[in-house]
């Protein structure tokens, strides 16, 4: 059974594995950590989208009670990484990460 009609689980992988890529082509080539977090947020929505997808195809709901448990760490994730960046711009005064290095003992 589809819900739009004439979209596959396919089209479905190939979507994610664009929102993967975009995901690590911005934390290769970005130097602010807010935005390298949200390339971190957006691979792991790819992979819940690759997770939805397979198990839909297969009728088995176990992969979306795994996307589930993923959102709830992704959540805890991202109130801890909020607070530790918003902690390193009141110290460094950026969110670049090359000037990081300052922190070195």
């Amino acid at each position: 059974m589809e819900l739009i009609p004439g979209v596959t689980t396919e089209h479905y992988l190939v979507l994610s594995l664009i929102l993967f890529c975009l995901g690590i082509f911005g934390i290769l080539y970005r130097r602010n950590a807010i935005l390298m977090f949200m390339c971190v947020e957006l691979m792991l929505n790819a992979s819940n989208l690759a997770l939805v997808a397979f198990s839909r195809m297969w009728g088995d709901t176990g992969g979306q009670v795994f996307v589930f448990f993923i959102m709830v760490v992704a959540a805890a994730e991202v109130a801890v990484g909020l607070a530790i960046l918003m902690l390193l711009y009141r110290n460094m005064g950026t969110t670049q990460t090359d000037v990081l290095n300052k922190m070195k003992w």
